[in-house]
């Protein structure tokens, strides 16, 4: 597993080392409490620290059986799992399986299977907390269709939460989905939904970890 710097973050990185530098700079060469100036530079530091470690873009690759897999598109902790009426897009009952991811995770959004992108909207809305269950339909939210290789549909949902105020989703209709690939960004706490069809095996539970790419939560029947 290889780590590297997401290009979402490289201008937010470079505005805030040079903001920082100069806010630190003003400190150490005008500031006649050295105290103050080592604990605000420490901070600086850790802050920094903190936002190289939001984006991480890991390079992973799926190990297991591609036939029929869902994988988990986000880092995070499952906090639904339940039949619902997805009335959106699907327009039917459907498994959605949802994954939180809190400021310290990963938060580049995988493909959760194989096939192919058939549909890709953005929708506006608020930004609660994106753990409550209202957050899926009212929230900021971009939705992508995909058809899997066997003919399902799968349908995948980012969401802004109360700190998230930019969702980035890469691919249009028409495009190949691959479990390999990133399919999008999300900038600061949020979560991902997946609807999976009925009868569809799921493979996690309320309160599991997941890693983006790389656990199966699911397989198409």
């Amino acid at each position: 597993m290889k780590y590297k710097l997401h290009h979402e973050g490289v201008g937010i990185l470079l505005t805030m080392f040079l903001l920082l530098c100069v806010v630190n700079g003003l400190l150490w060469g005008f500031g006649s409490n050295k105290a103050v100036a080592i604990v605000i530079s420490s901070l600086s530091l850790v802050l920094f620290m903190l936002t190289v470690n939001f984006f991480r873009s890991p390079r992973r690759i799926f190990m297991g059986e591609r036939e029929g897999v869902v994988v988990a598109p986000a880092d995070g902790t499952v906090v639904v799992v339940e039949e619902v009426e997805e009335n959106d897009v699907l327009h039917a009952r459907a498994i959605q399986v949802s994954i939180f991811m809190s400021i310290f995770n990963v938060h580049a959004n995988w493909f959760p299977i194989d096939g192919e992108v058939l549909q890709v909207e953005h929708q506006s809305g608020r930004f609660m907390a994106a753990y409550l269950p209202k957050s899926s339909t009212e929230n900021e939210r971009s939705t992508m269709l995909l058809l899997a290789r066997n003919g399902a549909k799968v349908l995948v949902r980012q969401i802004a939460g109360a700190i998230a105020r930019r969702i980035v989703t890469y691919p249009e209709a028409g495009d190949e989905a691959s479990i390999d690939y990133h399919f999008g960004f999300i900038k600061f706490g949020s979560r991902v939904d997946v609807y999976l069809p009925i009868g569809t095996e799921i493979k996690v539970s309320r309160g599991d970890k997941t890693t983006g790419g790389v656990t199966e939560i699911a397989r198409l029947k």
